[in-house]
């Protein structure tokens, strides 16, 4: 699904991002993608709860996907292979705005990401369940995904580990350092961990459109 040459659109959304891998915390390429990670290949997934937003007049509240990806280890050389999952609670409408921003064609923080991207494997459209607390966050797809992740705390055992003034494309700069428990195979990715790399924040993207 190779980014689009047409102009892209403007567009903006916010909501809950988080993630779990097979790295030891914290991920090397989480931190830069030119550091190697913990194994050979580094597995994992995204989850995204969009809470608002709009692209082309289409309302993004309310929808939720997945983003499952198995890469090199050193994750800048680029080839990986990644699984899109969209709510099929999701209109038609919905589901392009959605393929269309987390496969990068409408620019924003994905269409860096889609710079790495060697292989799209098909969109699914499956009920996504995400619940939402305040030391945990978790995901589940009937007979393909069961993943919950845990905020690791402090020396204040009443506050999260987190990182501050971290960039990432995908990522808020503040973000909860936790640990990941995934259950997922489709087949062609497969992603197994338990007590590894996770962390979540809160999504504020916006293209100006051109």
């Amino acid at each position: 699904m190779p980014a689009s040459s047409q102009k892209t659109p403007a567009w903006w959304a916010r909501g809950l991002l988080f993630e779990n891998c097979n790295c030891q915390a914290v991920c090397p390429g989480h931190v830069h993608f030119d550091q190697l990670c913990t194994h050979e290949r580094c597995v994992g997934y995204w989850a995204l709860r969009f809470e608002e937003g709009t692209l082309d007049g289409v309302d993004l509240a309310g929808l939720n996907a997945i983003v499952a990806y198995d890469s090199p280890r050193h994750m800048i050389e680029g080839n990986w292979m990644e699984r899109l999952v969209i709510d099929a609670a999701a209109t038609p409408e919905q589901r392009r705005a959605l393929e269309d921003i987390l496969t990068g064609r409408v620019g924003g923080p994905w269409a860096v990401l889609a710079r790495f991207a060697g292989e799209w494997l098909d969109t699914c459209y499956l009920p996504i369940h995400i619940e939402e607390h305040d030391s945990r966050k978790s995901v589940t797809i009937e007979g393909l995904l069961d993943a919950t992740v845990k905020a690791i705390r402090g020396r204040d055992r009443d506050r999260p580990v987190t990182f501050e003034n971290m960039f990432n494309q995908l990522h808020a700069p503040s973000q909860v350092v936790a640990t990941g428990r995934t259950r997922y195979d489709d087949g062609t990715i497969v992603v197994r961990t338990d007590g590894t790399h996770a962390l979540w924040s809160r999504f504020d993207w916006a293209v100006s459109g051109d």
